[in-house]
């Protein structure tokens, strides 16, 4: 999962984000409203955990409805002081999934997390089929037919992220920044796409399964099949 975790409070943001982080999540995060609303203008997310006061000039619900403005469909996860009806009904009303009000513990949150991601991208359930393919989200195995095939944490996540866009041409810039968020700003090339990419090739064809994954020449790659 890729996770915008906006939030101003410095411990509480730092341990949500080492949280998801040793869980295998990629994870950037924003302390004021300013940051908040160029990460979301840029990048796409799959959950955004967003706190209601921000310093920086606005608030959450401004960045909420920045993102039902342009159609975004980040999954979105307020996670406030505030616990006023108000406040929850308008914030679900702008198109948050969920409302979680201070303090929590964060194996609370994560599954707040999980459970919209699931809802928003696989019908609500962790296992993910697609024709041969059988994807156990939860606990990030892969079976071709009934055979199992061991994936790195990155072609895993990769894999999904195909498929939850298949059909759709991806460049490797958005690849690279889904998979590893603001740390793609180091990387000289993206000659480690191609590799992934050739890895999950290799692996799901010597398993019995298809090349789902095509070329799109000058443009990106494309995850195929129905």
């Amino acid at each position: 999962m890729k996770i915008l975790i906006i939030e101003d409070e410095e411990g509480l943001r730092e341990s949500i984000a080492e949280y998801f982080t040793e869980a295998g999540n990629i994870c950037e995060t924003a302390a004021s409203y300013s940051m908040a609303l160029t990460k979301v203008e840029l990048y796409r997310y799959d959950c955004i955990l967003l706190d209601i006061t921000l310093p920086g000039g606005g608030d959450g619900i401004s960045i909420l409805k920045k993102l039902k403005e342009n159609n975004y469909t980040d999954g979105v996860l307020i996670i406030s002081a505030k616990n006023s009806l108000d406040d929850r009904l308008q914030g679900l009303d702008l198109g948050a999934d969920d409302y979680l009000v201070k303090p929590f513990h964060l194996s609370e949150l994560k599954a707040r997390v999980s459970a919209i991601i699931r809802r928003k991208m696989y019908n609500g359930s962790n296992l993910l089929l697609f024709n041969e393919l059988s994807i156990d989200l939860q606990a990030k195995t892969v079976k071709v037919h009934d055979t199992s095939v061991k994936f790195t944490r990155k072609e895993f996540d990769l894999l999904i992220y195909f498929i939850a866009n298949k059909g759709k041409v991806v460049s490797k810039n958005a690849i690279a920044e889904h998979l590893w968020g603001d740390g793609i700003d180091i990387a000289d090339n993206f000659d480690f796409i191609y590799s992934h990419i050739k890895n999950i090739r290799k692996k799901l064809v010597e398993a019995g399964g298809n090349d789902y994954i095509e070329a799109a020449y000058g443009m990106g790659y494309k995850f195929t099949g129905k």
